[in-house]
């Protein structure tokens, strides 16, 4: 593969919740009496961010659920890991780590994602800028209930959207659109799927709305020409992407 650069491909825009979504965090520091099922904040401002490893393994592990190539233990860490075959979608858009000739890079950047939403916006909340939803187990046979506090971010908050599509010598226009597509694609199935845990109860449903696609060339960062970065063009935003102007 020649792995010389010929442009980057910049997606931005936000993530809006439609319901609450938990992203655990650690619970070392959990006090005496406290919630036992935090989110991951930011230790410098405390306030929760969506981490870009979770996006883009959610991303990723559609993909290939779509596809029907996830991977087997034989080529990976888990029983029904990603996918290590460096011929299929999900590796040359996503990469693999096989350490094999075929080994690829990951052509995608999936950036951490930021709060958005103003520190007003939460004065109802039960913690800053989270909720917390209590949740009970039954007991089958003696209906005795056991009840857990799970933290979360509430619907309605907003969070960036960052993503960097590298595109290589080795690629063809076709491979460009095709790798931009998968990316959409695996966007708005996440749409209809959910962010994080409990997705199952109705946690992590999520609307993306997509406000700038651009491109810049190689050229752009040797020169810093201007002309050198252009609203991309190859491949169309799908409606459902879209982000609602006024």
């Amino acid at each position: 593969m020649n792995y010389q650069l010929k442009k980057k491909i910049l997606i931005s825009g936000k993530i809006e919740l439609l319901t609450g979504l938990r992203i655990g965090g650690s619970t070392s520091a959990m006090s005496i009496g406290g919630i036992d099922n935090i989110i991951i904040r930011n230790p410098i401002d405390n306030k929760p961010y969506i981490p870009g490893s979770s996006l883009k393994g959610k991303m990723r592990a559609l993909i290939e659920l779509r596809d029907g190539t996830i991977g087997n233990k034989e080529m990976g860490a888990v029983e029904h890991g990603p996918s290590e075959n460096p011929e299929t979608l999900s590796c040359r858009l996503f990469g693999n780590s096989s350490g094999d000739k075929k080994q690829r890079p990951s052509c995608i950047i999936v950036r951490d994602c930021k709060l958005l939403t103003p520190e007003d916006k939460f004065s109802n909340a039960d913690i800053p800028y989270a909720e917390v939803k209590t949740e009970v187990v039954i007991d089958r046979i003696t209906s005795a209930a056991v009840p857990r506090a799970m933290e979360r971010v509430p619907a309605g908050a907003e969070f960036s959207l960052n993503l960097v599509i590298n595109i290589f010598d080795e690629h063809s226009e076709d491979d460009e659109k095709l790798l931009v597509q998968t990316t959409f694609d695996a966007l708005r199935l996440l749409q209809d799927d959910y962010l994080g845990g409990s997705g199952s109860r109705g946690y992590g449903q999520i609307k993306f709305h997509i406000e700038n696609v651009k491109e810049r060339t190689i050229q752009f960062y040797k020169t810093q020409e201007k002309e050198q970065e252009k609203d991309y063009t190859l491949v169309t935003i799908p409606d459902e992407l879209k982000a609602v102007t006024a």
